[in-house]
C-alpha cells in the first residue's frame, strides 16, 4: 500500500510541474535508435579527376554549340586508352618479359597482363600460346589521369616532338599512335631499365567521324597538328 501512495504522489508531481508550464527534458527510452545511427556509414566524397571536371564543365558545351547536338548524350567522349608494349625476344631472354609488365604497370598505374600468340609464325620461331608482351586497358578516373599526364609531362618530353599527325585516325573516331622510349614517362628509373621499349598506345571515343574526335582531342590538350588551311586562289 505504500508503494502505490509513492507512486500516486510522483505522477501527481508531474501533471502539477505540466500544468504549471515547466518544461520536463525528455529522456530518450529506445536504446536501440542510437545504435542505428551510430552504425550507419557516412558517404564518402566522389573523386573526379582535372580533366574529366574539365571536360564536363567546358567541352561538352562547346561540342553542343560546334555540331548542335539535340542532347548531351550525344557528345563524344574518351572511352578507354589502351597501351600495349611487344617484347621481341621473350623466348632468349625470360627477364624482359618481367622487366616489361612491371615496367608497363608503372606507366599506366593499373596492373598490366600478358599478351600471348594467337597463332604459329613460323619466320618468328612463335608457337600459339607463347608469351609476345604485356597489355593494359585504362578506363573511367584512371584513364584521364594518364592521359593528363601523358599530354602534360611525358609527350613534352620527347626528342624533337612537332605534334601528332592527322593520318593516325581510323575513319570511326579513334587514335592510335606509338611511343619509341619508355623512359618519357617520369615513373620510369632510368638506371634500373633492362632495354629500351617501345610501346603502342590506342585513343578510342565514342565520336563517329575523326571531326568529332579531332575537336575532343585538342580540346583535352593533345597535341595534334593544326589542320591544313585550304587557300583561295583568287583570279
Amino acid at each position: 500500500m505504500a508503494e502505490e501512495k509513492n507512486i500516486k504522489n510522483t505522477q501527481m508531481k508531474k501533471s502539477s510541474k505540466i500544468s504549471s508550464g515547466e518544461k520536463i527534458k525528455s529522456v530518450p527510452t529506445h536504446v536501440n535508435d542510437t545504435k542505428s545511427s551510430s552504425s550507419k556509414k557516412s558517404k564518402k566524397g566522389t573523386y573526379s579527376p582535372n580533366l574529366k571536371i574539365f571536360y564536363l564543365e567546358k567541352i561538352v558545351n562547346k561540342m553542343i554549340s560546334q555540331f548542335n547536338y539535340s542532347n548531351t548524350m550525344q557528345v563524344p567522349k574518351l572511352e578507354k586508352i589502351t597501351l600495349n608494349m611487344g617484347i621481341g625476344d621473350t623466348k632468349t631472354n625470360s627477364k624482359a618479359l618481367d622487366s616489361a609488365v612491371e615496367e608497363l604497370t608503372l606507366i599506366a598505374g593499373q596492373k598490366s597482363v600478358v599478351t600471348r600468340a594467337k597463332k604459329d609464325v613460323s619466320n618468328f620461331k612463335i608457337r600459339k600460346g607463347n608469351p609476345v608482351g604485356a597489355m593494359v586497358t585504362l578506363r573511367s578516373n584512371r584513364m584521364y589521369e594518364f592521359f593528363e599526364r601523358l599530354n602534360a609531362i611525358a609527350l613534352p618530353r620527347t626528342r624533337d616532338f612537332r605534334g601528332f599527325s592527322l593520318k593516325s585516325f581510323d575513319g570511326r573516331g579513334n587514335y592510335n599512335f606509338g611511343i619509341n622510349e619508355q623512359i618519357i614517362f617520369t615513373e620510369i628509373d632510368y638506371d634500373k631499365i633492362d632495354a629500351i621499349h617501345g610501346l603502342d598506345v590506342a585513343i578510342s571515343t565514342t565520336a563517329k567521324t575523326d571531326e568529332e574526335a579531332y575537336l575532343l582531342l585538342k580540346e583535352l590538350g593533345f597535341p595534334l597538328r593544326e589542320k591544313p588551311v585550304k587557300k583561295e586562289v583568287v583570279e
